[in-house]
């Protein structure tokens, strides 16, 4: 019997280009996990790594066709207005022969499996939740030629009868699972050192994927530097720990990292995380610095105390302010989760976050500003913040099978402020991405940048102030767009003309 694990091509969306909230960030080692975990029972197994710049779907039809396999497991990846092309491939595979078991796991599938067998026929089977030990039952049960519908985990047609949840109960040992396959060892590397979150904010999709509810389960320090004293000795440096929330829960969650910093120290490499500020203290921080540490994701959210209550974040604006200090106390700049709009936001709102940006030393880098200044929560299907506001009917199914939720701000002059502040932001952004701008974020000329970025720091704070007194008309909007466009223009064009 013969397997195929893919990771699917992604395309760039031209609205969500900066937004990274369409999946966590570990679905990047799912596929390897996946193939990992078939390989070691095993089993004929071949991964595909397709999620690389210049891959294309016609061309992974092809590979996909002629490799002919018995079992296709496809981490299934929500990329916004291009995601029916992902299941228009699927289908096409079909249509042209293929006569393999179509499966789908990650997040993405896992969240809606009940609309996608509905709508999709040519999909055979979805694992919903942690994925490896189904996807390893359901190769076995294949091969044997035995009935799928017992397999625990495992989403048929044949199951959407029956409305109890097909998720796989999470596993309790995260250090049974076998080491992800990788496709490249080039550049800094990913690594998985724990599974779910303590903490169930109500826009994040990780507790909806495990057991719908915070769970979290770290793997053991002496795993975690087996898998990277592996990398190490096939010349890897560089990593960067792709959990939701590294450090963990409380004095366990700590002890652990303590004995993991222990164990890294000796092999002299670099290391990024992710963590919430509570979670940081001044003898860790300093055993962290020892052991590597050098960049650092810290999801902070907003600066109004009314907002982090409204989306279930449990840390305030005064404890963020704190660990960014403690952060820059050891020579480590923080990058920063922050969601500028919210849908109950108030003008007020908006007015804090403002301070709290400023008074925090976070909008003094056009790159990091840009991102700031512009994110808007989004609103996932299986999150809880989807199910709260389906029920209070302000939720507009968007996007392929409903996965998006479009939900209106509360208060219009918030409405008026995104749009204008969001349109300045992306356009820069677009900016920062193209080699010939003097803006372009490898190689940027610092004064225009720095020109840029009080552009918007000034802009976001005019327009919050005239937002509190009255909001444009349509026709007043769209020329407004207009003189915001010229003003960028011409502060780009200084730059160009001086080079």
């Amino acid at each position: 019997m013969k397997i195929l694990v893919l990771e699917h091509p992604r395309m760039a969306s031209e609205k969500r280009f900066n937004d990274i909230a369409n999946t966590p960030l570990w679905s990047c080692l799912m596929g390897g996990y996946a193939a990992s975990a078939l390989e070691r029972e095993g089993m004929d197994t071949l991964f595909l790594d397709r999620a690389v710049p210049g891959a294309a779907f016609d061309e992974t039809e092809e590979k996909v066709l002629s490799l002919d396999p018995d079992l296709l497991c496809v981490n299934a990846v929500y990329f916004w207005e291009h995601t029916p092309v992902l299941f228009d491939f699927l289908s096409n595979l079909k249509t042209k022969g293929f006569s393999g078991h179509i499966n789908l796991f990650g997040f993405f599938p896992s969240l809606i499996y009940r609309q996608i067998l509905k709508e999709c026929p040519y999909i055979d089977s979805i694992a919903v939740g942690e994925f490896e030990q189904t996807l390893v039952e359901l190769a076995r049960g294949i091969e044997k030629k035995k009935r799928l519908e017992n397999i625990q985990g495992l989403a048929l047609a044949s199951c959407l009868l029956d409305r109890d949840s097909r998720m796989r109960p999470p596993e309790k040992n995260p250090d049974i699972f076998a080491f992800p396959k990788r496709s490249s060892l080039e550049g800094t590397l990913s690594v998985l050192a724990s599974r779910g979150c303590y903490n169930h904010c109500s826009f994040c999709p990780v507790p909806s994927f495990y057991n719908q509810g915070s769970l979290w389960r770290g793997r053991s320090p002496e795993n975690i530097a087996r898998e990277i004293q592996d990398l190490v000795d096939q010349g890897i440096k560089s990593f960067y720990f792709c959990d939701p929330n590294f450090i963990g829960p409380g004095a366990g969650g700590r002890k652990r990292i303590m004995d993991l910093m222990d164990r890294i120290r000796p092999m002299n490499i670099r290391f990024g995380m992710e963590t919430r500020p509570q979670d940081l203290d001044e003898p860790l921080m300093k055993k962290l610095i020892r052991s590597g540490f050098q960049s650092l994701l810290m999801g902070i959210e907003s600066g109004s105390s009314h907002v982090l209550s409204r989306i279930d974040k449990s840390s305030g604006p005064d404890r963020a302010a704190r660990a960014i200090e403690l952060c820059r106390a050891w020579g480590v700049e923080p990058e920063i989760g922050f969601l500028m709009f919210v849908p109950e936001g108030r003008i007020e709102d908006l007015g804090i976050n403002m301070d709290f940006l400023e008074e925090n030393r976070l909008l003094d880098r056009l790159d990091r500003t840009a991102n700031l200044l512009s994110h808007t929560l989004i609103v996932l299907a299986g999150t809880s913040g989807y199910g709260r506001y389906q029920e209070e009917g302000k939720l507009q199914k968007n996007g392929l099978f409903g996965f998006e939720g479009r939900v209106a701000f509360s208060d219009p002059r918030v409405a008026w402020v995104e749009d204008l502040l969001t349109f300045a932001c992306h356009r820069l952004l677009k900016e920062m991405s193209r080699m010939e701008s003097p803006v372009f974020w490898e190689k940027p000329d610092l004064e225009i940048s720095r020109k840029a970025n009080d552009f918007l720091v000034d802009l976001g704070k005019r327009l919050i102030r005239d937002g509190r007194k009255n909001i444009l008309n349509k026709e007043e909007q769209v020329t407004k767009k207009q003189e915001i466009a010229s003003c960028i223009d011409t502060l780009l064009c200084s730059g160009e003309t001086r080079g």
